[in-house]
């Protein structure tokens, strides 16, 4: 076990240099930079560019940048400057700039708050359907499980939320549109239109995961052998179909917290999505670098996570 979260965290440590280094280079490969009229800011003269990319060092070698930025981030844990919103850095940008006073409006908290939500919501929502669906095969159970899996499969997240925001907040005058962290009423809409797609992914594939596990000789022998209905679904059934379901939630741990870009946009939150987002168009590239390796390590963490849990499910599973 210790040998292979050793070697897992190694090869972890490479994919994300990998990634800082394809963002960097794809970074410094867009047109314009951050001071250019075309990152949406006020035009300047081409000598005051020029001093504002000295000031930034951003008149070096690509190589030479890249090399400062990761000795500053790996020995001070410091992502460096914004090139946007020139009176803060990276770190206050991400974290907010006033902390302690305002944690639940840091960036990376709204969003990890949003992700961490749609996350449950998908698969305490997600699991039970699926199961339900399959032991009810083409019933009435299942084909109402099915239309709300297909629904949530096919709706885009936009389109979902402007939907939510038209039913109970125009209409009903229920919930909120916009704000985040004074009330729970504002966390119905977010979390409903980026767990749904989630959930209904979950779903589906806890659905099939157990209808081909219920087909196996050794559900048929428990049967057959008069064992309650319900341990055989517990024990035999439900605990066989894990490993796919598992992987799965795995990733959605990743992808939920990452893809809330529209989301966000929607319900005007300053979650991560929509700072990256801005970021982007605006080439503050610090910003985006930062962004980018937090989701990534976010993404490799959840991924060893399941990977252990392979072996609690079954022990029959060998890690290598």
């Amino acid at each position: 076990m210790i040998g292979f979260i050793a070697n897992r965290l190694i090869r972890s440590v490479v994919v994300i240099f990998l990634i800082s280094v394809v963002t960097f280079t794809f970074m410094q490969l867009v047109p314009g930079g951050p001071f250019s009229a075309d990152a949406g800011g006020r035009p300047r003269a081409p000598e005051i560019q020029r001093r504002l990319e000295a000031e930034y060092g951003l008149d070096r070698p690509p190589v030479e940048q890249y090399i400062t930025y990761m000795r500053r981030l790996l020995f001070e844990f410091d992502f460096g400057p914004s090139l946007r919103q020139t009176d803060y850095d990276v770190n206050q940008i991400m974290f907010g700039v006033d902390f302690r006073a305002d944690p639940f409006h840091a960036p990376v908290l709204v969003s990890a708050q949003i992700g961490l939500y749609s996350f449950l919501l998908a698969v305490a929502v997600g699991i039970p359907l699926g199961v339900l669906s399959a032991l009810y095969r083409n019933r009435w159970a299942d084909h109402v499980a099915m239309f709300i899996t297909t629904f949530g499969v096919s709706v885009p997240n936009f389109v979902l939320g402007l939907m939510l925001i038209l039913l109970f907040s125009l209409t009903l005058q229920w919930l909120p549109v916009f704000g985040w962290g004074e009330s729970w009423k504002q966390a119905v809409m977010p979390v409903l239109t980026l767990g749904t797609g989630g959930m209904a992914l979950i779903a589906r594939l806890t659905r099939a995961s157990v209808l081909e596990v219920l087909g196996q000789d050794y559900v048929r022998t428990a049967r057959a052998k008069g064992v309650v209905e319900r341990t055989v679904i517990r024990k035999h059934a439900f605990r066989n179909a894990l490993l796919p379901i598992v992987t799965i939630i795995g990733l959605q741990l990743g992808t939920l917290f990452a893809g809330a870009v529209l989301t966000e946009s929607i319900f005007g939150l300053a979650g991560v999505g929509r700072m990256l987002f801005e970021s982007i168009t605006a080439r503050d590239y610090p910003v985006v670098q930062a962004f980018t390796i937090v989701i990534a390590v976010i993404y490799v963490f959840a991924n060893l996570i399941v990977d252990l849990s392979y072996v609690f499910i079954d022990p029959r599973v060998k890690l290598n």
